[in-house]
């Protein structure tokens, strides 16, 4: 089995900053992506960063600049540094990882529990 579990999500106030971590964990071979989304709302899901095992990043255009994604490949954990946020960044997010299972060395797609995250203004 294979788990991510987020943590550091909660309430801020608008310009403040919260740092997510996502850990993946269980039968794990190889990690390739690791992305944040976030669904609002009424809102669809939306990919916030993603970050390559070579550490290749990507961005939505909202976020830029903002946001900074990184990750510990030894500890299999992925972070998102979230700054100047603003009541529009309000919404569950999500940890994604697009691994390798140990067990069966099939390529999966796993997501994690989701954590919230509140702006106010």
């Amino acid at each position: 089995q294979v788990q991510l579990v987020e943590s550091g999500g909660g309430l801020v106030q608008a310009g403040g900053s919260l740092r997510l971590s996502c850990a993946a964990s269980g039968s794990i071979f190889s990690i390739n992506a690791m992305n944040w989304y976030r669904q609002a709302p009424g809102k669809q899901r939306e990919l916030v960063a993603g970050i390559t095992a070579g550490g290749s990043t990507n961005y939505a255009d909202s976020v830029k600049g903002r946001f900074t994604i990184s990750r510990d490949n030894a500890k299999n954990t992925v972070y998102l540094q979230m700054n100047s946020l603003t009541p529009e960044d309000t919404a569950v997010y999500y940890c994604f990882a697009d691994l390798v299972n140990s067990r069966n060395f099939l390529l999966n797609n796993y997501w994690g529990q989701g954590t919230q995250v509140t702006v106010s203004s």
